[in-house]
């Protein structure tokens, strides 16, 4: 779903140990607790991380979307017997 665009806002730059970090005004406010951030040209977008970053977050997605069971994860597998081979 499409963000309606808003009239620009200033922002107050600050230091934290050695990083610059900006204040986000409450209406521009993102969800989550990380963001994506490039630059294009003299511009910084930054965007709310949307989905999992590496595989442990990705791996625990899976499982709440589609737990898994015993039967996922050791399916039936038909026993058939062994073959002769002849050896000498």
């Amino acid at each position: 779903m499409p963000v309606p665009s808003s009239k620009a806002r200033e922002a107050k730059l600050f230091r934290n140990n050695r990083s610059q970090a900006v204040r986000i005004p409450v209406e521009f406010e993102l969800p989550g607790d990380r963001v994506l951030i490039r630059r294009e040209g003299e511009k910084l977008i930054i965007e709310p991380v949307t989905g999992p970053t590496n595989i442990v977050e990705l791996l625990a997605e899976w499982r709440k979307e589609a737990p898994l069971g015993p039967e996922d994860l050791f399916p039936d597998i038909e026993d058939m017997p062994a073959a002769p081979e002849d050896i000498f």
